[in-house]
This record gives C-alpha cells, structure tokens and sequence, in this order.
C-alpha cells in the first residue's frame, strides 16, 4: 500500500470488481504497469480474481483491505496540515457551502435528496440507501429528472473523489440547491452496517 497508484486500485476495487483493462482506463496506467500493481496487492492477499469466460476481474480480498485504506486516509488529514488545506482549498475554489457529515447528514435525510454520482455498476454494487444514481456524466443531459424545489446532497466514493464536487457545481450553476456528502458510500457502510464488502 506505500505505492500511490496501488492505493488508487485499492480505492477502485473497493466499488466494484473490475477487469485490468477497466482499472488501466480508469487509472491512466497502462494495461502491463496496472498487472504489476494488481500482481503485488495479490501476492500480498489484498486483492482476489474471480474469473468470468476469458476475463480475470479483481476485487478485494475483504472489507477490512478498504478499512485500512480509509483509516491511512484518516491519519494523513490527520497529521498533515496540507492535506485538509489542499482540500478545502480545492472545494473553497469551486463553491461555497461546506460538506455535509454523516450526522449531519442524518436528521436531513426525510427531507433530501441524496443524488450517487458514481458509474452506474458501482450503485447497483452498493449505495446509500434511497438514494437516487445518475452517474456524473450523465448529469449534464438528466438534469430535467430533478425538481429545483428539492435540496440535493451529492456523494461519491469519498473525500477525495471529485464526482460530487462537479455534480454540486453544474447544480448550483444551474439553480439547484445542493452540497456534497463529505465521505462516500464505503464509509456509510463501515460505519452503519456490518455485512461484509463482496
């Protein structure tokens, strides 16, 4: 996990299961250097292959791999300073409102929307429950599905993922009330639910 691009496939994987190629596409690597990464979280029993047909797709070898990411996370916003600056930063810079915790999250939830803007397979793998999927770039041509008289709480796949960030500023831009959730779906699960990540 002390390798950049090994956490990235780690963060990936935690969604939903994927082919190299999909991890390659997503990440920018290339097919060879994402089968290395993928080859080392095996050899250390992080990750697991399923095989369908001729393809090879990768999961996680559990939920605890994932909670250990989230946990390293935790301690670089923790203990350095400019990770949380370079954060707010980013999200000072796009718009306004600050994101929404869990509990604060909570005593909204009859009166809100709650819009996942990850891919369509990461959804139906797991989402918050009644919330509504429609993946980022689907946003900008479904935006006639949303009612301006709502308040919208966007979420992703967590802090540092950017989905919710854009889909909260296309809204504002475009007249909706609306603010990001600041973690995602995995971290709703550790923390309001025991199954297990499949």
């Amino acid at each position: 996990m002390a390798n950049p691009h090994r956490l990235e496939i780690i963060d990936l994987l935690a969604q939903a299961e994927r082919s190299v190629e999909e991890i390659a596409s997503e990440t920018g690597l290339s097919i060879a250097n994402t089968s290395q990464h993928l080859q080392v979280l095996k050899q250390s029993n992080l990750v697991k292959i399923k095989r369908n047909g001729n393809f090879i797709l990768y999961r996680l070898a559990d939920e605890n791999v994932y909670k250990s990411l989230r946990d390293l996370r935790e301690i670089g916003t923790e203990s350095l300073a400019e990770v949380d600056k370079i954060v707010n930063d980013f999200r000072s810079s796009k718009y306004k409102l600050q994101p929404v915790t869990f509990k604060e999250l909570l005593p909204k939830l009859p009166g809100i929307i709650l819009l996942d803007v990850r891919p369509e397979r990461e959804y139906n793998n797991g989402h918050i429950p009644n919330s509504v999927n429609i993946p980022i770039d689907q946003l900008p041509k479904r935006l006639n599905e949303l009612k301006k008289s709502k308040q919208y709480i966007a979420y992703c796949r967590g802090p540092f993922c950017v989905f919710a960030d854009d889909a909260v500023q296309l809204l504002t831009r475009k007249g909706f009330r609306a603010t990001r959730l600041e973690e995602g779906y995995l971290d709703w699960k550790i923390k309001f639910q025991k199954t297990k990540v499949s």
